[in-house]
């Protein structure tokens, strides 16, 4: 069966949004090393001088309209057609990334790559249509119901741990972290600009939604989540390899911006036995992909910088542990200082 005009406007809006949002990583990234190179401190350990930089601004400008995009794609055609397509814009950014930044990925890397989409394709294939929403109300309504109020403190307890606990400690080896900060405020943005969406369109409509202090609510969390990711996504960018803060961004963000839309709105109710099986199917062959990612991160780079020779037991932790290779450099210059100095 054909797509509607409708939907083939959707198609096209998605498609876009895609290409600009995985090349706005490149672009930021560009732009954090000019930063860096002029002020001398990284946005990873918490230099600001990035947003002086008018190459980073073109950057956030291309993932804006990329995410506007990708939010007028929802009025034209339904999340099964439109959610699976941000995945292209891993594949943007991975190959922009090797062919601009000269970040090599590993061919373990690249089947870590498709294992993440092919679990998160699996996961929204099998998602279920979603009931129609006629006030912002029935969305606050939602939004207070105990199992998603349960789900609000545990993202803001585990924020809260990540940031003030583990960031300080290991944000800077651990590419986890920042993603996981970025994933778990991510989670409850998309459930406010859903509610934000629902309501601006329902205004459109004909039925007034911005008379009710709900609306504004959303508003409100909105901004705060996206000035948080926007933070922490910069640190990821800036410390790590693009080609794998984007795909496991995008696989942590998208299972727990599902899990959230699960409990807000019961998606699973309803749903067999089997469609169920399937979207965990999807989870594992999500998770399988990240690990797979994280373990394969700046392989080729360590490899050729060793000589190819077999790494001990001891750098082979360091590798894995280590983001970007720059703590594996530079603890070998370390020890043939000592060497030398011995």
């Amino acid at each position: 069966m054909g797509l509607s005009k409708e939907n083939v406007t959707g198609l096209i809006l998605a498609l876009m949004s895609s290409l600009f949002i995985g090349s706005s990583f490149i672009i930021k990234k560009q732009g954090l090393r000019r930063a860096a190179s002029f002020s001398g401190v990284r946005a990873g350990v918490g230099g600001f001088y990035y947003l002086l930089e008018p190459l980073w601004w073109v950057g956030m400008i291309t993932m804006i309209v990329g995410e506007v995009a990708n939010f007028v794609a929802y009025a034209f055609a339904p999340a099964v057609l439109v959610t699976p397509l941000g995945a292209l814009s891993i594949i943007v950014s991975a190959v922009l990334a090797d062919i601009i930044l000269k970040e090599k990925l590993h061919k373990l890397g690249i089947l870590g790559c498709i294992m993440c989409i092919a679990g998160s394709i699996i996961i929204v294939i099998n998602a279920p249509k979603e009931e129609r929403i006629t006030s912002v109300l029935q969305i606050w309504n939602m939004a207070t119901q105990p199992a998603f109020l349960a789900y609000v403190g545990s993202v803001i307890v585990l924020v809260f741990v990540l940031v003030f606990q583990f960031a300080p400690r290991c944000g800077h080896t651990n590419v986890l972290i920042y993603t996981g900060i970025c994933s778990l405020m991510g989670s409850l943005s998309v459930m406010s600009v859903k509610a934000l969406g629902t309501s601006l369109k329902l205004t459109f409509e004909g039925n007034n939604q911005l008379v009710y202090p709900q609306t504004w609510f959303f508003m409100l969390i909105v901004a705060i989540c996206v000035v948080m990711q926007m933070n922490y996504l910069n640190k990821a960018l800036d410390t790590f390899n693009t080609a794998i803060v984007s795909p496991i961004y995008y696989v942590m963000f998208t299972t727990l911006t599902i899990l959230a839309s699960v409990i807000m709105f019961k998606d699973w109710d309803g749903q067999s036995f089997s469609t169920i099986v399937s979207e965990i199917c999807g989870f594992i062959v999500v998770l399988s992909g990240t690990i797979m990612l994280h373990l394969t991160k700046d392989f080729e780079r360590s490899h050729s910088f060793r000589g190819g020779t077999p790494s001990s037991p001891g750098t082979l932790s360091v590798r894995l542990y280590n983001g970007n290779g720059d703590l594996l450099l530079k603890e070998d210059e370390e020890n043939e200082s000592l060497e030398i100095n011995c």
